[in-house]
Order: C-alpha cells, then structure tokens, then sequence
C-alpha cells in the first residue's frame, strides 16, 4: 500500500508531542488568497489549492521529497512527496506553520496535496489534541475527519489469521506476509462491528513504542488509541499510540 520505497527515512513520533496538547489554536487569519479548510474540502481534484496548515508528523523523507501529516484547528492536509532538502526536512518539526500550493488529489480515496511547493511561516504554532472518532466508526460522517489526529476508545481486540490460518492480534503487512519491521495491521471492534487499524512503519518503526505495544497485543484486550485518519479504500487509521486498558 506505501507508494514509494524510503531509502532515507526520519521519523518523528508525533504522538508523544501531540499527546502533550496543543500550542496556539490553529485558528489565525489566513492570509490573502489562502483557503479555509472548508473551501479547500469543497475544490475540484486537481485544481490548485492553497493553504496555510501546521507540520503534525513526518513519514519520511527520500529524494529530496517530504510526505507529512499537517492540520489547523478546522481540518487535515496530507502533503504527499514535497519537494525538501533534508536541512529543510529537518526544520519542519511538529506545530511548525507553513504555506502550501500544490494540486489537490486522490489515491485510493485518500485526498491529499501533491506537485507543491511551501514556505516556513513566523507566528503562532499549533499542535493537535486526539479528536475522539469513535462514535463515527462505520458512519459516512467520518471521511469528514480525513487525515486529523483522531482517538478510538474503548475497543477490543479482535483475531486476524495469520499465513497457516491460525488467529492472531496483529499482522506484518495486509495479508500476513511480511516480517517484523514492516506495516503491522490489527483488528479491533466496537459496538459489534470491527475496524482495521495499521502502524504505519514509515512513520513509526519497529523501534517505537507504538509498535512493540502493538507486537504485545493479545485477542480480547480493550485498547484506547491515536493516530492519523489516513484513508486507503476506506477509513485506514495510522495509529501512534496504543494504550491497553
């Protein structure tokens, strides 16, 4: 499902910073010929777009091109391959602002900002609590949440079946086929209905707290979790923390 192979990979996890809270309100005027979130929502794929939005978490950088979760106070922007050298890269922490032009696009139902350009702006700086989703699990309402920081609560963890069709909590990659240090998949259910959820390993590796705590799940455990609405045929959460409760 990942697009690119990153050969040059910073990760950030955001969670342990977004988890802290939020700095500013996200909510400063926007300057001339900026759009509100609402206005970016309503554009026509592939027409250009111009938002001022704040750095939430890296996935990688390759190529001198960046992909990023950004956010303000109304909405989620993921940039997708934004042309960066890798000083610039590192500039780009959590809560930065920046001033985006690009097209808007679409890959598997995931919209997104891509062939952009961007500018580091002075000011505020804003980073995002969890927007508790829960109870948009399974409703159309959710894809109006597309790419925030989001929270699940309360849910259960529920079997996949591994290569030998045996069950299991989680999975390396889709279909089971991978090994450790690939995406990790997992299913988890609330109010009888059960959800996908990854760990997306560009973002967090196997060295992040999130994917060992997911890599000790056991079927039947009730977690809390947080993460970015991403969207792959459908809601595709890419989950930073698990909290078993």
């Amino acid at each position: 499902m990942k697009k690119t192979l990153a050969v040059v990979l910073t990760m950030v996890v955001a969670l342990s910073t977004a988890a802290c809270g939020a700095s500013g309100s996200g909510k400063s005027a926007k300057s001339e010929g900026v759009m509100t979130y609402a206005e970016y929502a309503a554009a026509e794929l592939d027409s250009e777009v111009v938002v001022e939005t704040y750095v939430q978490a890296k996935q990688s950088w390759w190529e001198n091109k960046a992909t990023i979760y950004t956010q303000d106070a109304d909405g989620g922007y993921f940039i997708y391959e934004l042309p960066c050298t890798e000083d610039e890269y590192n500039k780009l922490v959590p809560g930065t602002k920046i001033k985006v032009t690009g097209y808007k696009s679409e890959w598997s139902g995931e919209v997104e900002i891509v062939d952009a350009t961007y500018e580091i702006e002075s000011g505020d700086t804003y980073v995002a609590k969890a927007q508790d989703v829960t109870g948009l699990l399974g409703k159309d309402e959710l894809v109006d949440k597309q790419n925030v920081f989001a929270a699940f609560k309360g849910l259960t963890i529920e079997p996949s079946k591994d290569a030998n069709g045996a069950d299991v909590a989680y999975l390396y990659k889709w279909d089971g086929s991978g090994t450790e240090g690939d995406d990790l998949y997992f299913n988890a259910s609330v109010n009888g209905q059960t959800y996908t959820f990854t760990v997306e390993s560009y973002l967090c590796g196997a060295d992040t707290e999130v994917y060992k705590a997911v890599q000790g799940l056991e079927i039947g455990q009730t977690v809390d979790m947080e993460g970015f609405l991403y969207w792959y045929e459908g809601a595709n959460p890419h989950i930073t923390k698990v909290t078993v409760k």
